[in-house]
């Protein structure tokens, strides 16, 4: 009786935090984001914190980005946290796969989703991307981050150093969403050059509470 019982509990239990979790809703904050629904798109993959993008193994920079999520005291590793990333090819172009669906349509094929450790570490590996044609804007790398709380923002995109196009709006933004300007400053390990971004999540997000 004493064993049917204990597993009755153990039912309940396991059922109530399924209920919980179920009823977690995502909450977009810092809007308006346009795409930022693209974090949800990695359907049943299963997430781990480290990735490499597509155009990884094609000519180009190789480039490694790695760094902490934190929580909102900007100390405490924050742990499974979804990190969503896209950016440019080559030509400077969000070229979609052949196949492409959603915002894979928009984002292009170099794209990925991790999720932060209980470190709170992530990193991928990819080529540094070429800015758009026009250039009208330097290089950079697309961030958004969905919070196991549902929230999900932007945060700034990553830049890098020594990119002609970059400007103080960049370099020295007034408010940086996740605490930093995102512009990295890179150190070589052979042929591959690696940045640190560290993020804090909700730092200078309207209405992030």
């Amino acid at each position: 009786m004493r064993t049917f019982l204990s597993v009755l509990l153990f039912t309940v239990l396991l059922s109530s935090c399924s209920n919980a979790q179920q009823k977690i809703k995502p909450k977009l904050v810092g809007a308006p984001c346009e795409g930022c629904e693209a974090i949800f798109e990695y359907g049943d993959t299963k997430l781990t914190n480290t990735d490499t993008l597509p155009d990884f193994n094609k000519k180009g920079k190789k480039i490694k980005v790695e760094g902490t999520i934190y929580e909102t005291d900007g100390k405490t590793p924050a742990n499974n946290v979804i990190l969503y990333i896209h950016h440019t090819d080559l030509e400077g172009l969000y070229t979609p796969a052949a196949d492409a669906k959603g915002w894979a349509r928009n984002h292009g094929y170099n794209r990925s989703w991790l999720k932060t450790n209980k470190d709170g570490r992530y990193s991928f590996y990819t080529i540094l991307p070429a800015p758009y044609p026009s250039r009208s804007e330097p290089a950079h790398i697309h961030y958004e981050v969905l919070e196991p709380n549902g929230k999900y923002y932007y945060l700034e995109s990553c830049y890098f150093e020594a990119d002609s196009l970059l400007t103080g709006k960049e370099i020295n933004p007034k408010s940086p969403r996740g605490g930093t300007s995102g512009v990295l400053t890179f150190r070589k390990e052979g042929d591959l050059l690696i940045g640190t971004r560290d993020i804090i999540l909700g730092k200078n997000i309207p209405g992030y509470e």
